[in-house]
């Protein structure tokens, strides 16, 4: 039996399993409440003092909508996060570049990371990579200077378009010296700029007195940080660094592949792609050797999530937490209210009411409370998610769109459930109270 569930669990539509497993979590209080209300009519009470105490009972909600809305706004952001990262690397197949870190070649070629210079792949790395017949794109990609902040990266134009597909202004770069801005880079077309030797405050903006490039294009948004560069013609970085420009001699104005290995000055990394998944595999086993070191973005990104998991597991529980403590602190405040009308409780129990009835009033009275405090904080995460999305987006050069999904309403859900549980405490604290005492301290 248990196998048969599971087979017809995993059968299940993702959106099914998710409405499922957030019915199974609203369950204990569905529970509780048809318990407590069991052959009692206790709303219309609990409905007065929701009216009567409203000032109160609004402070009560907020605090509960504020900690449900800052455990949703915590964890969609961090998903939002591994979705943007993972969209950025989607058009680079395969990495080639020395062997070394593959999270540092990574971070520097997907992300523009500036970081130490990585080790040049040379023409024996360039031969290897022109003979695989399976590589149908190979793009060098070279990096190091800069504008206004802004990279400044050397590739091809396939690479370009692979990237971010057609234009969404002027034109390709045709001659050495023009350059595409990236989608939100600070240029206009026409706009000449002149490049400095490294990034912020340790940029030389003499080192390449007398060089400047003319933006002719800018790139549709990729939703990485290359919408934020420069990109220019690998072989104009070079002869910036007054290197070989990668061709012969008889070609000075070529631009692109092929290129000449005996010309090839060298490149950080190439990014690498086949026409078939088969062929990326065996693009990255092929150039995964002694002189290379081939990996897919991809992956190298689900291992750094993976050894960064701990952290999603501690803004889970610390969402949790604080759930528990605003819980915790409005039942607090609960207790001392219920005494303020206790009175009132036991003029109807003097007057044949049961004690099941004083506490059903109560438990319903709190978890309303609860319950909209976990419906105001969906509705608050929500609302905040675009404000932090577009700070995140700002700070890291990604399109970071955070919505919430099943999993914060999941957490409202269990957390509406521990609540309920929790309210239990003023209501058996008004059920165990004796009338006699109260109407004699009345």
């Amino acid at each position: 039996m248990p196998e048969a569930v599971s087979d017809l669990w995993r059968a299940l539509p993702n959106a099914a399993q998710d409405l499922a497993l957030t019915l199974l979590l609203l369950a204990p209080a569905a529970a509780l409440a048809a318990l407590a209300m069991r052959g009692q009519a206790p709303w219309p009470l609990a409905r007065a003092l929701l009216v009567r105490f409203r000032w109160t009972n609004l402070l009560f909600a907020g605090l509960m909508a504020l900690s449900v809305g800052l455990g949703g706004a915590l964890l969609s952001q961090e998903r939002a996060l591994r979705q943007a990262a993972a969209r950025a690397a989607g058009p680079f197949d395969v990495i080639v570049a020395a062997p070394g870190d593959e999270i540092r070649a990574l971070l520097s070629t997907v992300y523009l990371q500036p970081a130490a210079a990585l080790p040049l792949l040379g023409p024996e790395a360039l031969r290897a990579i022109q003979a695989d017949p399976r590589v149908s794109l190979a793009a060098p990609v070279a990096f190091g200077d800069s504008h206004a902040g802004a990279p400044i990266v050397g590739t091809t134009a396939a690479f370009l378009d692979r990237l971010a597909g057609p234009l969404a202004e002027g034109r390709a770069w045709a001659r050495h010296g023009e350059a595409i801005a990236g989608a939100h880079a600070a240029m206009t077309l026409g706009e000449t700029v002149a490049p400095a030797h490294g990034h912020g405050d340790a940029a030389e903006a003499d080192a390449h007195a007398g060089e400047s490039l003319r933006i002719v294009g800018r790139m549709s948004p990729t939703g990485g940080p290359w919408d934020r560069a420069i990109l220019v013609p690998i072989e104009t970085l070079w002869e910036m660094h007054g290197l070989a420009p990668g061709h012969a001699p008889e070609r000075p104005e070529q631009l692109g592949p092929p290129f000449d290995p005996d010309y090839f000055p060298g490149a950080p990394a190439f990014v690498l792609s086949g026409e078939r998944l088969a062929d990326a595999y065996a693009i990255r086993a092929r150039h995964d050797g002694e002189g290379t070191m081939a990996f897919f973005p991809g992956a190298t990104l689900a291992r750094l999530h993976a050894v960064l998991g701990d952290v999603r597991e501690a803004m889970s529980l610390m969402a949790v937490l604080t759930q528990a403590l605003a819980a915790a602190g409005v039942l607090a405040g609960l207790v001392a209210l219920a005494r303020l009308f206790a009175r009132r409780f036991a003029l109807l129990r003097a007057m044949g009411a049961p004690r099941r009835f004083v506490l059903g009033v109560v438990w319903l009275y709190a978890a309303s409370l609860l319950g909209a405090g976990c419906l105001a904080g969906l509705a608050l995460g929500w609302a905040s998610a675009g404000l932090v999305s577009a700070a995140l987006s700002a700070r890291t050069d990604m399109a970071v769109a955070a919505s919430l999904g099943w999993p914060e309403i999941q957490l409202a859900a269990a957390a509406f459930s521990a609540a309920s549980l929790l309210a239990l405490a003023p209501a058996v604290a008004a059920y165990r109270r004796a009338p006699a005492e109260d109407l004699r301290a009345g």
